[in-house]
């Protein structure tokens, strides 16, 4: 079992922010939402914000994370468990600090996005929830 933690980055303007995977990672120059695998130890909250520090360069605190979702995918040999979290409130403005790029999107259209496959589901939650 695969574990990760994901944040729909929700701007003032109900944008949701998604990152372009880089090249030479599985899934290349696909758009996902943020985040990472959960490390030993470690609490699903905690990863996301190191996460996000690492990939966004922001910060923010487990009392800005409001779970939201959970997908579940097979990844081969692997499963892949996916724990969506949404988050209104930052500090520091996203960069691309390790994806390719990064765009802030309504979230029907993420529905024309290519993206994987665990967060193509999460979509339609997060326009009924924005």
């Amino acid at each position: 079992m695969l574990m990760v933690t994901a944040v729909a980055l929700i701007d003032a303007d109900g944008r949701v922010l998604v990152q372009q995977r880089p090249e030479g990672k599985p899934m290349a120059g696909l758009w996902e939402f943020p985040g990472g695998k959960i490390e030993p130890g470690e609490t699903p909250e905690a990863a996301l914000i190191r996460e996000l520090r690492e990939e966004l360069g922001i910060e923010t605190q487990t009392s800005c994370l409001a779970p939201a979702a959970f997908a579940s995918e097979a990844l081969g040999e692997r499963h892949l468990l996916l724990l969506l979290y949404i988050c209104r409130k930052w500090r520091g403005i996203p960069q691309a600090v390790e994806a390719q790029a990064l765009k802030w999107v309504r979230p029907v259209d993420l529905h024309n996005l290519p993206m994987p496959p665990a967060d193509k589901p999460l979509i339609g939650l997060l326009d009924a929830l924005i």
